[in-house]
């Protein structure tokens, strides 16, 4: 069911500030930080100096449960097109693994035993590891002295690590030659995006509230223009279950399209809620939100755009590149916070999220 958002809520930074008793929005605030904390482990333990292996046979991405699938299929997506080594995300090691590949992991589960088995196999056939994850439990244990473990220095709860994971990804891919990604860019654009969406901003000048009033009591559609914002829509899928207990559509455009009903469901109700309607009584209302989400930028991608806006002239489009600077690894990192943001805010508002919880936020 579309939730019900409780509106004056969002322009109270007082109350926000008291329903947020977890300090989601400060955790998620600190993707940033994450992102720096990530740059200076990757230092310390040389990361640059034991990838410089020449170009890999092949980069394996292990998907485990929670971010982790959202960090290996945006890495994917920014990698796969013009890589000069295969990647594949693979739900665990592959058993072909060997002395030519490299492995790359992201996981909040210390004890995920499978992930931990994986890596030791990798590991003892000679493949080169690089493991983002908590210094404890077998997983820890599967990697010491045999790869390279970037352990997060900045608490944050497991459904918002991901720019950590993401930072962790791109920091890999840098040192193996196979993306140019600037790590302290994307830091600097976290870092704005989070002031952007501080909760003392009202909510015309603040583009997550903005994005949260705009899926409230909407279903939410989120259709990608490319590969990379399919990627984004993933996580921000991730984050509205996670956070505002939302059940969101993701889809590519064109595959989206395919679907002749929901696509004509789609047309017919993504414009503006008729504010004089009366819910209980108008069986018509429109209940659909589409959003078009675009990281790719430059011809191709406006063409698709102007595309998607007259086949769904009540769509609205997300694209970062409108509004800041940066690659598309920023353009897609600053796309997930906002959406990790909009969940958050989405989910104090109706009261899905919210009340006692496990993260004890790092002191300032």
């Amino acid at each position: 069911m579309p939730t019900v958002l409780d509106d004056t809520l969002l322009d109270d930074p007082a109350r926000l500030a008291e329903a947020d008793t977890a300090g989601l929005l400060r955790a998620a605030a600190m993707a940033g930080a994450q992102v720096r904390s990530t740059a200076e482990v990757a230092a310390d333990a040389e990361l640059a100096d034991r990838l410089d292996l020449g170009r890999p046979r092949a980069l394996v991405l292990v998907v485990r449960p929670g971010v982790s699938r959202s960090v290996a299929r945006l890495l994917y997506a920014l990698l796969a097109p013009a890589c000069p080594a295969p990647v594949l995300v693979s739900e665990a090691v592959p058993p072909w693994i060997g002395a030519l590949d490299v492995v790359f992991a992201h996981t909040d589960d210390p004890f995920d035993r499978e992930l931990a088995a994986g890596i030791e196999r990798a590991a003892r056939f000679g493949a080169t590891v690089v493991l983002s994850a908590p210094n404890e439990g077998p997983v820890a244990a599967s990697v010491a002295g045999k790869g390279v473990q970037l352990v997060p220095r900045v608490p944050v709860p497991p459904e918002l690590t991901f720019a950590r994971g993401l930072a962790a990804g791109l920091l890999t891919a840098n040192a193996l030659g196979l993306l140019v990604a600037d790590v302290q860019l994307l830091a600097d654009q976290l870092d704005s995006e989070a002031e952007r969406g501080h909760l003392g901003r009202d909510s015309f000048a603040n583009p997550a509230k903005a994005l949260a009033l705009r899926l409230a009591d909407r279903i939410p559609l989120l259709w990608g223009l490319d590969p990379i914002a399919v990627a984004v829509a993933q996580h921000a899928g991730y984050a509205l279950g996670s956070f505002a207990g939302v059940v969101a559509d993701i889809a590519d455009y064109r595959q989206a399209l395919t679907r002749r009903a929901l696509r004509q469901a789609a047309a017919s109700s993504s414009g503006e809620r008729d504010i004089f309607a009366d819910p209980d009584f108008d069986t018509d209302l429109p209940n659909y939100r589409v959003l078009l989400l675009a990281v790719h930028s430059g011809p191709a991608a406006d063409a698709a755009r102007h595309d998607a806006s007259h086949t769904l002239p009540g769509a609205g489009v997300v694209a970062p590149a409108d509004e800041i600077v940066g690659d598309e690894p920023v353009r897609a990192g600053v796309l997930a916070l906002r959406f990790e943001l909009a969940a958050v805010y989405l989910g104090l508002a109706t009261g899905a999220t919210g009340g006692g919880g496990h993260y004890e936020p790092a002191s300032a």
